[in-house]
């Protein structure tokens, strides 16, 4: 007989002291309320994007949403505090182009859940206070307790490292199995000398991106990995299928196709320059550590407002959304890889410094880990004392 969760709470043995839920299960919030259990959320997107979420329906309230038409996607957001110099109409979720579809739904749903989780006694959010203070000064407005413990994979293999002596490598999250050949072939290449190419575990393309992707990564010469899962790519009959394996056969003297990849690996593999990317959230961390700058082809949810971050505010890359022509892929390769590999480089490697000291033992990151499990143990004292 199934309980529900209120059963599973009240009924624990040992009790349960705190809940920890993900940011957008809102229901969560009644039913510890109701239950009288503190409960955290963990909001698993950038905190620019939740603070986007958050802004919305201020957003409409000034007359800046519905988009009307062909209006100018290029004008500036001013009503998201702490984004006014650098949000654009484009970097918003794509839900918010059409609000008279079913994607007006998802934006309530979104909005709403992101405004419940504020009522948590605290957030978890999974990034740095330096990579972005002055957008969770912004939260911290709404609730004052947020912990900002980020990159969680650095910070799981900086402790990891210290108790045991492992690192991420021995631990695999993916649901996909992982071809470690494109290591060997890494192995061979010349130091950041190749860009790796991935979209994400859910983003599908049409046989006509991958085309245009495929070519603008062939003229701009330069070596490529490239992640083409099974069944991404869309075409009538079949065809998406035949155009990776024609592509394989024509890309193997300057290229490498698989259909996943270990990504900590290879982004952490010294052959890799550059890192072209959907933007989803951990994988933009996961650049970000090893300090590989990128090309942003965002696709959905909160990739838009990142890819914004990173080429604007962080910049340590290039932002290529709402187009994919192969002439522009190349250029953008070109520049990531040769004509500007130095500056971006460089912009990448400081980001990267500042990012593993919030890990490392007495950073920010690592201490407000060390502070989150240290209120759930008071929290766990104050209920037995009751």
């Amino acid at each position: 007989m199934k309980q529900s969760l209120r059963e599973v709470l009240v009924n624990s043995s040992p009790p349960v002291d705190c809940i920890i839920a993900d940011g957008l299960l809102g229901f969560a919030l009644d039913v510890a309320k109701e239950v009288g259990i503190p409960i955290i959320f963990f909001c698993t997107s950038s905190p620019c994007s939740f603070w986007v979420y958050y802004s919305i329906p201020d957003i409409i309230q000034v007359g800046e949403l519905p988009i009307n038409g062909t209006e100018d996607m290029d004008r500036l957001m001013t009503t998201v505090p702490g984004m006014e110099t650098y949000l654009r109409c484009r970097d918003l979720p794509t839900f918010c182009r059409k609000l008279d579809t079913e994607d007006s739904i998802f934006m309530k749903l979104v909005v709403e859940q992101t405004r419940k989780s504020l009522q948590a006694d605290a957030l978890i959010l999974n990034t740095a206070e330096e990579l972005y203070g002055p957008i969770l000064s912004q939260i911290r407005t709404k609730c004052p307790r947020v912990y900002a413990v980020g990159p969680l994979h650095a910070q799981l293999n900086t402790r990891l490292n210290a108790k045991h002596g492992e690192s991420y490598d021995h631990f695999s999250n993916t649901l996909w199995e992982v071809d470690k050949s494109c290591i060997f072939w890494l192995n061979k290449q010349p130091g950041r000398s190749v860009i790796y190419v991935s979209f994400g575990s859910i983003t599908s393309m049409s046989r006509e991106q991958l085309v245009e992707l495929w070519y603008g990564l062939l003229n701009s010469k330069t070596k490529f990995l490239l992640v083409v899962r099974p069944n991404s790519v869309i075409g009538k009959d079949g065809e998406g299928e035949d155009v990776v394996m024609e592509l394989m056969e024509k890309s193997k003297d300057r290229g490498y196709i698989v259909n996943w990849a270990p990504q900590e690996a290879v982004l952490n593999h010294p052959a890799i320059g550059g890192f072209f990317t959907h933007n989803g959230w951990n994988s933009t961390l996961e650049s970000v550590v090893p300090g590989v700058p990128m090309i942003c082809w965002p696709q959905f949810a909160d990739q838009h407002v990142n890819s914004r971050v990173v080429s604007v505010v962080w910049k340590i890359g290039l932002d290529m959304k709402d187009v994919c022509d192969s002439k522009i892929v190349e250029k953008m390769v070109k520049d990531v890889m040769v004509d500007r590999k130095e500056e971006f480089a460089k912009s990448a490697s400081e980001m990267a410094k500042v990012t593993n000291q919030s890990v490392n033992v007495g950073g920010s990151s690592y201490s407000n880990l060390d502070c989150l499990v240290e209120d759930i143990r008071i929290m766990s004292l104050k209920k037995l004392t009751k």
